[in-house]
């Protein structure tokens, strides 16, 4: 399967297949956010259980609606039962502390890092990033 690659959003390759890395680099609209949420959908529809990276240290902001798209919802709750553990990198203060804090009430293992600790959000997904081939 190819790398997801829409807009701002782009899948970044690891070392292991239960493992499902973004770099946003840039404004997330709501075609960013749809299609990011059919894309995973597909992986939940395919895998059991998944870890996930998101690392934001690119992301200058989102559309407020880009969180109402109906495959945005769906992919979102399917997520509780389909990811294990969740590492988001460099995400704004208040975004951190709500990931901190949902990890406390969902059955997700959910963690914000700082922009400087990349190592240690891949090694809580448990994977590696893949160095692209030229």
């Amino acid at each position: 399967m190819t790398n997801f690659s829409y807009g701002p959003i782009n899948e970044i390759k690891t070392d292991s297949e239960t493992v499902h890395a973004f770099r946003v680099t840039g404004h997330i609209d709501d075609d960013a956010s749809e299609a990011l949420a059919k894309y995973m959908n597909a992986v939940f529809d395919r895998s059991e259980k998944v870890n996930m990276l998101l690392d934001l240290t690119g992301f200058t902001g989102s559309d407020w609606d880009s969180m109402l798209d109906g495959d945005v919802i769906t992919s979102r709750f399917r997520a509780l039962s389909h990811v294990s553990r969740y590492a988001v990198i460099g995400a704004p203060e208040k975004a951190s502390k709500m990931i901190n804090l949902m990890d406390k009430i969902i059955p997700v293992e959910a963690k914000a890092f700082e922009a400087t600790q990349h190592e240690q959000a891949w090694e809580f997904v448990g994977a590696r990033p893949v160095p692209e081939v030229a």
